[in-house]
């Protein structure tokens, strides 16, 4: 596999982070809404899942990424991984001297939104948070969402990302998965809006939309990669496109021909290197 080229001088580099791929559906959504862009994507694959590790544990790691990818030239992060964002947020912006962004509140403020130009719940619920058993645990999303005059119910659907993962976006298991949780989910009654949140989920939004569908909820889905994305490009200031395509280049700390396969799947797009980083224990 080819290396990609470095960023060219004064070129604007943005760092993305997550614990393995999943955080490639946020890159996926920032390459085209920021051309001229050199993107530094890490996913510390050797350490996954997040999910089982201590906040203090999370945090450490999510520091030490933090700093490799200011190391490299980023002048903006990007935390595509629930987890570290609701673990770690505050700390990793105390270890550097650049912005950062997370997943939450961009798909939060998303959320919100989208319930605006909604019907009113049957339920007394405008956001049905769908996320990992460590993202709802954190109750990062609830917290969010309700500072914002939200009212969230959030359910964990672990069963999803190993089915992402497998590649089974649109097979009948993960269909007959996601009726099941959605059917619990939807029990007492039917939200404005459903939030994905989790970077795994926007490979399978269209078959979350479509189980909704089926169970007579007519929720909009949002998308936390996203809205993340544009939250990214506000921040930026970005209101037009450039002539030179955006540019990305990875580093995994385990596993590269592995990530590099599934990656692609995530990304949508060819990764023809990965490199691999040794972060320590």
């Amino acid at each position: 596999m080819t290396q990609p080229a470095p960023p060219a001088p004064n070129q604007r580099v943005i760092g993305v982070f997550d614990s393995g791929f999943g955080g490639l559906t946020v890159l996926r959504a920032l390459l085209p809404r920021l051309p001229e862009t050199h993107f530094i994507y890490l996913g510390d694959t050797a350490r996954l899942p997040y999910g089982a590790k201590s906040q203090a544990t999370v945090a450490r790691y999510a520091v030490e990424a933090a700093r490799f990818l200011v190391s490299r030239g980023a002048d903006l992060l990007v935390i595509a991984c629930n987890t570290a964002t609701a673990l770690a947020l505050p700390q990793i912006r105390a270890a550097v001297a650049v912005p950062v962004i997370g997943v939450i509140e961009p798909g939060a403020k998303a959320a919100l939104a989208a319930t605006r130009h909604s019907p009113e719940p049957s339920n007394g619920k405008d956001v049905l948070v769908l996320a990992t058993a460590a993202t709802v645990q954190s109750h990062a999303y609830r917290d969010t969402c309700t500072a914002l005059g939200l009212r969230v119910e959030e359910k964990a659907c672990p069963l999803l990302v190993p089915l992402v993962e497998e590649g089974w976006t649109d097979h009948p298991v993960t269909h007959e998965v996601l009726r099941i949780y959605l059917t619990e989910a939807l029990a007492e009654g039917h939200p404005r809006t459903v939030l994905l949140g989790c970077t795994h989920y926007p490979l399978i939004a269209p078959a979350v939309t479509q189980a909704l569908h089926h169970l007579g909820c007519e929720a909009t889905v949002v998308d936390s990669a996203e809205a993340t994305a544009e939250a990214v490009r506000a921040t930026l200031g970005v209101t037009n496109g450039g002539k030179a395509p955006a540019s990305f280049d990875c580093y995994a700390t385990d596993s590269v021909e592995k990530f590099a396969r599934l990656g692609t799947h995530f990304l949508g797009h060819p990764i023809p290197h990965v490199e691999l980083l040794d972060l320590g224990g």
